[in-house]
């Protein structure tokens, strides 16, 4: 059974999530402050947290920043704080997702499915992936219907793509693609990425596979 640590300083939200939470069969532990958040996750070893950022003794990038220094265990950020520079910085600590209060539950428990499958058991590598009506092989680096891409825009595609429904932030890919001194750079992932839709995308203007995260990042939804 698949291990949650909630951390939230509200006891409603502690309430309904492990109600939610237990219902769909994870078993679940609570927190209500970053002290106790670090201590559980050490102790009880949990496989997800889902963590509020707004905690009375430790602010939640701070945990994040704790928690990395020991362990990969998947993040999700579930916070009343909206702002970009907010979002990027507790990506940038190291969560793996971000959701903003208030929020429903099916789109949390949808993105807590999408983080497990990122970072569960490792799975083989995809030899090929399906995007809308192209075929897209990773291993050839070729796309169904005689597409062709740019090297920068497999190198973009294959990140997005082997990390399905994960969000990738924009620092992470301009790292990646173009290295640290262009982590600010990005109308150049905005051009690759209309170039992208423009080729892969049935409707580029109305993207149903290569998502935009506005001021966070990018995702590739199946």
């Amino acid at each position: 059974m698949t291990r949650i640590l909630v951390v939230d300083d509200e006891p409603q939200i502690l309430r309904a999530l492990r109600i939610n939470l237990a219902a769909r069969h994870y078993e679940v532990a609570v927190a209500a402050d970053g002290s106790a958040a670090l201590r559980q996750a050490a102790e009880w070893r949990p496989d997800l947290i889902v963590l509020d950022l707004g905690l009375p003794d430790i602010d939640g990038v701070d945990v994040i920043h704790g928690l990395r220094g020991w362990t990969r265990t998947p993040i999700v950020v579930l916070s009343g704080r909206a702002g970009n520079e907010d979002k990027v910085g507790a990506l940038d600590a190291g969560a793996d997702d971000y959701v903003t209060k208030p929020f429903g539950i099916e789109e949390l428990l949808a993105r807590i499915r999408a983080v497990s499958r990122r970072t569960g058991v490792h799975e083989a590598e995809p030899v090929a992936v399906r995007l809308g009506d192209r075929l897209v092989d990773l291993v050839g680096k070729t796309v169904s219907g005689g597409v062709r891409l740019t090297p920068t825009e497999w190198h973009i595609l294959e990140i997005l793509l082997r990390n399905p429904g994960k969000l990738i932030p924009q620092r992470y890919l301009l790292a990646e693609v173009w290295g640290s001194k262009h982590v600010k750079e990005t109308h150049y992932l905005r051009q690759y990425m209309a170039q992208l839709r423009r080729k892969l995308e049935r409707d580029p203007a109305h993207p149903q596979h290569l998502i935009t995260e506005p001021g966070m990042g990018y995702r590739y939804t199946p």
